[in-house]
């Protein structure tokens, strides 16, 4: 029969085997498994055929709101199938163009002894660059070994002495071994990046690796672009240009230029006239642009931007009126706050018109579902009471001149023409609303010859409308639309 202190002996064992496993599968658990084996692959880690809690699943069919225009109904029939094979051909080209690594949804795993940038790291193209922030903080070992991976780019590190060893020096995967963490570390802050093909805007995701953990950090490979900047001067007329855009309303368009300069004596106008028979407008300022006849509002809208000087252009129609409420200054004042902002648009009679734009990606041979939402906006304007984000404004609006050029007016749409701009512009421009200042509109008149040419050109046909649906099917890749 054993004895007591046998027994205690044995139980004491029994304990001490208890807390040694405990112990290492707690290690285990909060550093994972220690092999020694090198570096095993584990792309399974960082790119994973399950979903992870959290991931996104690719879009799905979206949902027309009650309402909409089915564009597909609006198609020829006999030429469907060809114009969404042309439509599938550009997105991928515009996906090409637009899509990137950096874009991709990264996990960062759980209590990783690896510590690395997560974002902001942006390199120039073909330039070294060291990365910042690489370290290892393992439990001690008798040996440490780490190693990075790239695929649009080489790595570099400096390195002395015989107590480091480093594989891959100037190649796309490098390795770092070491019997001191402090060496290795030190190896680590001198590791730099270089991107081996230019390119203006790409990225590259580094794959960072000790034993059994595997990081991922994004690299943003950019050209660095040069300011485009306005001499804002000292007065208005320094900061903004008036622009519009006219055809067969010279009665209309005299009255405008008459209230302009009943509050702002000098600031420069610029028309763009598409009449068929152009009568020479002149003044202090004021720059007419004949246009070939009939090209419509956009194309016109496009030329007269393109002539513009200033920081700031301010769009009106030819059939307002400047009135004591129509205070440029106000709108400047708002957009210098804001410097995010792209365009601002005011009340025309103080009607705040504008709304949001509500779009759902959807599959990518249905195309995404649209609605114009009338009176839609978002958050408020810190300091400006009547100030609100919205998407999309009236044709009374203060905009930055770059802002305006970057997206442009599509001359395609010659009559049917105002909420398309800011479709085109959606997830580009950064629009809000006010409602402190104003411009007047005129009576609508009906007499004279003009008067009931334009009308014929002023109402849309049929066919005007169908085109846009069909443009709006192919060129921003829509399967429905509703304006609301």
């Amino acid at each position: 029969m054993p004895s007591v202190i046998t027994k205690v002996l044995l139980r004491m064992v029994a304990v001490v085997v208890v807390i040694i496993l405990v112990t290492f599968h707690g290690m285990k658990f909060l550093y994972g498994p220690r092999k020694q084996t090198g570096l095993a692959p584990t792309r399974q880690l960082r790119i994973s055929h399950r979903r992870l809690p959290g991931q996104p699943s690719p879009p799905g069919p979206c949902t027309c709101p009650t309402g909409s225009v089915l564009l597909q109904e609006r198609l020829p029939k006999d030429q469907y199938e060809e114009l969404v094979k042309r439509r599938d051909k550009e997105l991928q080209q515009h996906k090409a163009r637009t899509a990137s690594v950096l874009s991709s949804l990264l996990f960062a795993l759980p209590n990783s002894p690896l510590q690395y940038p997560i974002q902001g790291f942006k390199v120039p193209p073909l330039t070294r660059t060291l990365i910042p922030g690489l370290a290892l903080y393992p439990e001690q070992r008798s040996i440490y070994k780490v190693s990075l991976n790239v695929s649009k780019g080489v790595l570099t590190t400096e390195f002395e002495g015989d107590r480091v060893k480093v594989q891959g020096y100037g190649e796309s995967r490098l390795v770092l071994e070491s019997l001191s963490l402090v060496m290795l570390n030190d190896l680590l802050t001198k590791v730099s990046y270089t991107s081996t093909d230019y390119h203006i805007h790409t990225g590259d995701l580094a794959f960072f690796q000790f034993e059994d953990h595997e990081a991922v950090f994004p690299i943003t490979i950019k050209q660095t672009s040069l300011p485009v900047l306005y001499d804002m001067g000292t007065d208005i007329s320094s900061q903004v240009t008036i622009t519009t855009k006219t055809f067969l309303r010279y009665t209309e368009l005299k009255k405008l230029l008459s209230s302009i300069r009943s509050f702002y004596s000098n600031i420069k106008v610029i028309i763009a006239d598409d009449s068929f028979e152009p009568e020479n407008v002149t003044g202090e300022n004021i720059q007419q642009y004949i246009m070939p006849p009939a090209q419509g509002w956009f194309a016109g809208r496009n030329l007269a931007v393109s002539q513009v000087t200033t920081k700031y252009l301010l769009w009106v129609d030819d059939d307002f009126l400047f009135t004591e409420e129509t205070k440029i200054e106000k709108l400047v004042e708002v957009m210098e706050a804001f410097p995010e902002l792209d365009v601002l648009g005011g009340t025309v009679q103080r009607n705040q018109f504008y709304f949001s734009l509500i779009y759902e990606e959807g599959e990518e041979m249905d195309g995404g579902c649209l609605h114009r939402k009338s009176q839609g906006k978002f958050n408020p304007l810190p300091g400006y009471p009547g100030c609100f984000l919205a998407n999309g404004v009236v044709n009374f609006f203060l905009a930055r001149t770059q802002s305006i050029r970057s997206v442009g007016f599509d001359p395609m749409l010659q009559r049917v023409a105002h909420s398309e701009f800011f479709m085109d512009g959606l997830g580009s421009l950064l629009v809000a609303t006010c409602n402190h200042v104003s411009v007047g509109h005129q009576p609508k008149s009906t007499k004279g010859e003009d008067h009931a040419r334009y009308a014929k050109f002023r109402q849309p046909e049929k066919t005007d409308s169908e085109f846009k649906l069909q443009l709006h099917f192919f060129k921003n890749h829509l399967k429905c639309v509703k304006y609301g």
